[in-house]
Formats: structure tokens, C-alpha cells, sequence
């Protein structure tokens, strides 16, 4: 595919307030995944794949955070998944530490296994009803071995303690935790080996806006203090933006867009990053500033059993031309970019967030009530 352009001959980029990126901890290149359709009860013929992640090339630095940001169905958590060998992938390359883990076996990936760990979506589905917290934090360590000095359980209460819970919970069940408290558990647990890399998938998105604050900030904490590598998968584009130090923007299976947080945020290219963008919720204070640029789009994002020819946004994009339909986008750094911002776009946008001279509206029922509305008053 045109656009699996390897980002490891890229250097990482960083913040300006940050330090320079280490080696690479994670390279993927090229990564697919397609879930096969079958027809029929018994003879399960093949008539289609979901294409649920279809060429995608990221590296994370070591102690390094990168978002993942994207529309449900975008692929995000699927990626997470393929990284942490939950799942297997359909081809392409995923190169954790310089040891090529794509198709590695049980066997194979048990000398790293403990050091990539994952903090999953659901803090309620996640954890074992049957089971104590204490259980549920020590099973890593009885699968994989580890034995740390004072026993398993005096670490456990360690790592209660460091998540910001009380030890003396060890004996107690999930059902007798909040939500926050559930998350607090499942990073406690993902501590346990003393992983190098974690995923996050959506670690705050089924709590309360009161509590995901305390959780992205004990994550951010433990990321400074142990140097863990972080790929944040999230739909928030607040909450990326604070804790990720670069963004990946992902749309149908592909990433778009992908560079260091002030890139992303304040110099975008792809139309659609500035989609995302200009959907942020903004507090108005006073009429005075130049704004933001308001974009609204039409429709849904199209099926991955059947995506479109080219670039996959054209059906929602308003600079679409020909060329999107019969060309697919390599994902380059553009002329005026930092490097290592890369975007996959014939016809980038300005990099600003500023209002424009005219709203871009592509919902035809938006436009009509806002005409009608303009003509009322």
C-alpha cells in the first residue's frame, strides 16, 4: 500500500519543553487487521473482511506517550489489542524492543509478555467478580513467576498504596469499589510486572468527568516516576492533549495525521484532524479573539467491509477531488511542517485553528435549518 510509509526513519518528535526522544521502544509498520465474514452454518464460505485496521506505521519512544485519537470504529482499540498480541495480525510488522513480536508464539513472547501490559476500557468487566483485589493484582505475578522480596502480597498492598487506594482493601471484592476505584485497581495490576510499555484503551471514558481528572493524572504521575511508554487510545481530544506528549489521528483503519502535540492541536493539515478539531467543546468569554474554525460534516464514516478507493475521508471531505478517488495518500511530512509531522492529504489545509471567512457546513439538513434560521431573523 502506497501510504505504509515506515515512520522509524523518522526521528520521534517531541514538545519544545521536552527532552530529546529516546531510541525506540515500539516501531509498527504496515500493521493490518482484517476480520473475516463467513456465509453459511456449515460450509463458512468466505465473502468479505472488515478491515478494521488496514496499514498503519507509529513508533513510541521509551518513556514516551502517544495518543490515538479517532471516531468510534476507527480502529483504535483494535490497534491496542494487535500490540499487546491479544490479537494477531493479518501482516505487518510490530517490533517491540528490536525483537520482531508480529507472529511470535506463546512461548516465543513469554520473555516480554510482563513488560507490555494493558489497562482495559471497562473498569467493571475487567475485573474478576469472583475474585479478591489482591488476587486480582497478584495473578500476573503467579503466571509469570515473579516472586519480589517480602512476598507477593506485601507488593500488592505497595502498589494499593502507590495507585491511591488502601492496602487494607486487599481482601475485599470489586463489586465493593466505585468505578474510579475499579480503573485504580486495573492500573494497579498492569504495575504489577513493571512494564516498560502500556496500552490504555479508553482507561477513562466509562467514568464520571469528576473522577477521569484524579485517573489520566495518577497515569501521568507514574509514567514521569517509572518512565513507562504509554500508547493512550481515547476519543477525548482534552484529555490526549494533556497527557500525550505526540497524537496519531486515525480515521476507517488508517492514521492520517500524526505528530507532537502543538503540531496536532495548533498546526493541523488533514481536513480531517481539523474536523475533529473545530468539535471540541470552547468556553466563549467575551466576543473578543479571532475564534475557531467551526466544520461540520455529513454522514457516518463509511463501512470497513467496503471502504472508499483512495483517500478514505473524500466522501466527507470538502476538498475532495478526483485525485482522492484514484490516489491514496502517502503519509509525508508536508512542506512547512515540523519534522516528523506527518500527513496523509493531497490537498492539506493552512496549519491554523483560526475561524474562517465561511463555516464549512456539509450536513445538508444543518445547513438547511441554519438558512432557515438566517432568513428568519
Amino acid at each position: 500500500m502506497s501510504e505504509q510509509l515506515s515512520l522509524t526513519k523518522v526521528p520521534g518528535p517531541r514538545d519544545d519543553e521536552g527532552p530529546e526522544p529516546a531510541a525506540p521502544l515500539l516501531e509498527v509498520a504496515g500493521l493490518v487487521k482484517y476480520f473475516p465474514i463467513t456465509s453459511g452454518l456449515v460450509l463458512r464460505r468466505h465473502i468479505g473482511d472488515v478491515r478494521a485496521v488496514d496499514g498503519v506505521d507509529f513508533t513510541i519512544g521509551q518513556g514516551e506517550s502517544l495518543g490515538l485519537v479517532g471516531e468510534s470504529g476507527c480502529g483504535k482499540s483494535t490497534t491496542g489489542r494487535l500490540i499487546t498480541r491479544l490479537l494477531e495480525p493479518t501482516r505487518g510488522t510490530i517490533t517491540y524492543d528490536g525483537r520482531d513480536i508480529s507472529h511470535a508464539s506463546r512461548k516465543e513472547l513469554a520473555p516480554i509478555r510482563s513488560e507490555i501490559q494493558m489497562i482495559f476500557q471497562d473498569p467493571f468487566a475487567s475485573l474478576n467478580p469472583r475474585q479478591t483485589v489482591g488476587d486480582i493484582i497478584s495473578n500476573p505475578m503467579v503466571v509469570n513467576g515473579v516472586n519480589p522480596p517480602g512476598g507477593r502480597e506485601k507488593r500488592v498492598r505497595e502498589l494499593l498504596e502507590i495507585v491511591g487506594l488502601n492496602p487494607e482493601h486487599y481482601n475485599r471484592f470489586p463489586h465493593e469499589f466505585s468505578g474510579g476505584q475499579r480503573q485504580r485497581i486495573g492500573v494497579a495490576r498492569a504495575l504489577g510486572l513493571k512494564p516498560r510499555l502500556i496500552v490504555a484503551d479508553e482507561p477513562v471514558s466509562a467514568l464520571d468527568v469528576s473522577i477521569q481528572a484524579q485517573v489520566v493524572n495518577l497515569l501521568q504521575n507514574l509514567q514521569r516516576e517509572m518512565g513507562i511508554a504509554f500508547l493512550f487510545v481515547a476519543h477525548d481530544l482534552a484529555i490526549v492533549r494533556h497527557f500525550s506528549q505526540r497524537v496519531a489521528v486515525m480515521y476507517l483503519g488508517r492514521i492520517v495525521e500524526i505528530g507532537d502535540r502543538a503540531s496536532i492541536y495548533e498546526r493541523p493539515r488533514h481536513p480531517y484532524t481539523h474536523a475533529l478539531l473545530s468539535a471540541v467543546p470552547e468556553a466563549v468569554v467575551d466576543d473578543e479573539g479571532e475564534g475557531r474554525e467551526r466544520i461540520r460534516l455529513a454522514g457516518d464514516v463509511p463501512s470497513p467491509i467496503d471502504p472508499p478507493s483512495g483517500c478514505r475521508f473524500r466522501t466527507r471531505c470538502w476538498k475532495a477531488a478526483a485525485r482522492c478517488a484514484s490516489e491514496t495518500p502517502p503519509l509525508v511530512r508536508i512542506e512547512g511542517n515540523r519534522e516528523g509531522h506527518l500527513t496523509a492529504c493531497h490537498f492539506p489545509e493552512e496549519p491554523t485553528v483560526a475561524a474562517r471567512g465561511e463555516d464549512v457546513v456539509l450536513d445538508p439538513a444543518l445547513a438547511a435549518i441554519e438558512e432557515a434560521t438566517d432568513t428568519t431573523h
